[in-house]
């Protein structure tokens, strides 16, 4: 039987290069393991450095007083980090959607799609219930009705986007960035006089990228080139090439996400305003916001992940710590594909077809993070407001925040606009999102983990169910192979028992033999 090595949880074929290492490891010295260790795990140490350095940075600078214009330098090595990985993203997305999809054959494409949607789906619903029935635990707007953004000193943020257009710009947008708003149009007058106006929603466009679009176009593009065969190789392999070239580029950017993580943190601890005051009055959604994330992540995603896989679904996220501070330190699901492409192939082993195809769909649709701090916010501010909500607006805030999650951006606070249409979905008022969007800083770092988590732990489930299915097609080739030699065996047999019993048969083959010989000559 073939041996088999494990990494982070994911079997690899063993080898006679594989077998030597590990005899070279066994009499390696304890020093030589130490630093063996260190130089493997040197970015991943250098980022949760970073992190902490940048904390205890912040802290220091905070005492300082500085100027709007000294903080605006002080981020500046922050805002290059992030600029880095938004440019890298358009690139990275396309190509590697592209030859995903074009690497995959229609049958398993339409397959491991569904497997993916359907995983997504499931754990956004179940994220949404986790998010209603912690709020409804711990209720954290009961008793804080004379919690309002005038004592906060918040600015306020208002939305006037009707629910049926939210949705309706989620398909708008996956053509081009559009956002729906609105102009009064003069309707006639009514007996009096008066003129009478209708609200009519009209298209803008919007800043920033254009992702979920961007992900159809690159899927629905690479199954094209599938399809025209011969000729559409060539193509498929310059976006091969585009795409390992663009790996290269996120592991030279991989090395400068320590130094601009300590100033992306560092930086948000000096642009705090009151926290205390903050934290003490939204304490209890804060605390049920993070609790929700700690349940989904550390709980309910690593259980579906065993449940697939039959393996330790933690040896799997130790491989995943330098994404997972990325995610922490910006808040961005978008910001951290690259390192999680790189670390889900280079340390899991996961299969580049299925990373490169599935990490870039659900870092743009799967929100399980997201979901469950909308929920928690629909019910603070109904609890806020003194609204009893019933079994259908529990529902529908169940069935409306999983459904807005997909268009939620993957960016800092991107979620916060889309619980506008779930509290426009169950008659709230909307004047209350400043209250989240002053904490969003802080819920919105768990959110991005976990959303990412997600995304990480689905491509893992995807690569046991391929490597099954690829197992399931040997054996049966094989039993196939086996068959067709017995059936050869047998015939053989029989042919020899023939000649071997049957004296015509002889007598005849003896005398054709000259006649043969004859009719040649």
């Amino acid at each position: 039987m073939e041996k088999k090595s494990e990494i982070n949880g994911h079997a690899m074929p063993s080898s006679a290069s594989t077998d030597r290492m590990l005899e070279q490891s066994a009499q390696k010295s304890p020093r030589d393991k130490v630093l063996a260790f260190l130089k493997r795990n040197l970015l991943v140490i250098l980022t949760v450095s970073g992190v902490l350095v940048g904390v205890g940075l912040g802290m220091m600078v905070r005492n300082m007083h500085l100027t709007r214009a000294q903080m605006t330098y002080f981020a500046f090595p922050g805002e290059m980090l992030l600029r880095m990985l938004k440019m890298i993203i358009l690139p990275l997305v396309v190509c590697s959607l592209i030859s995903g999809a074009a690497s995959l054959d229609t049958r398993s494409l339409g397959k491991l799609g569904g497997i993916a949607v359907s995983y997504f789906l499931v754990t956004t619903l179940i994220a949404s219930g986790i998010g209603v029935a912690l709020a409804f635990i711990i209720k954290p707007g009961v008793g804080a009705g004379a919690l309002n953004t005038n004592n906060l000193g918040l600015e306020s943020v208002t939305t006037n986007k009707e629910t049926t257009d939210s949705f309706l710009d989620l398909a708008r947008y996956s053509s081009s960035s559009y956002a729906t708003d609105y102009k009064m149009v003069a309707a006639g007058n009514d007996t009096n006089g008066t003129t009478l106006y209708q609200k009519v929603p009209v298209g803008t466009d919007t800043d920033g990228m254009n992702i979920l679009g961007l992900v159809l176009f690159a899927m629905v593009f690479g199954v094209a080139l599938r399809k025209l065969g011969d000729e559409g190789e060539e193509l498929i392999r310059f976006f091969n090439a585009f795409n390992e070239a663009t790996m290269v580029l996120v592991s030279w950017i991989m090395w400068y996400v320590p130094f601009g993580i300590m100033f992306l943190v560092g930086s948000k601890i000096v642009e705090m305003e009151d926290v205390v005051l903050l934290v003490t009055s939204l304490g209890k959604y804060i605390f049920a916001s993070i609790l929700g994330h700690i349940i989904h992540g550390g709980i309910v995603l690593p259980l579906i992940y065993f449940g697939f896989t039959r393996k330790n679904p933690f040896s799997f996220l130790s491989g995943l710590i330098t994404p997972f501070t990325t995610a922490f330190a910006t808040c961005s699901s978008s910001a951290t594909l690259p390192s999680m492409i790189k670390c889900v192939e280079e340390n899991n082993g996961v299969d580049k077809r299925i990373s490169r195809f599935i990490l870039p769909i659900g870092a743009t649709v799967n929100m399980d993070g997201a979901a469950i701090f909308q929920c928690i916010a629909a019910v603070f501010i109904a609890q806020l407001n003194n609204a009893e909500l019933n079994a259908g607006q529990i529902f529908t805030i169940l069935v409306t925040a999983t459904a807005s999650s997909v268009g939620a951006a993957g960016i800092p606070a991107g979620g916060i606009i889309t619980i506008a249409i779930i509290l426009e979905a169950i008659g709230l008022p909307t004047n209350d999102l400043s209250l989240m969007l002053a904490v969003d800083w802080i819920v919105d770092r768990t959110t991005t983990v976990v959303n990412v988590e997600g995304d990480a732990l689905g491509a893992g489930i995807l690569h046991h169910i391929n490597q099954q299915e690829m197992k399931k097609q040997q054996q049966q080739g094989k039993q196939e192979d086996e068959e067709l030699a017995e059936v050869r065996v047998e015939a053989v047999a029989n042919v020899q028992a023939e000649e071997e019993t049957s004296p015509l048969v002889t007598h005849q083959t003896k005398e054709a033999t000259p006649e043969a010989i004859e009719s040649v000559l």
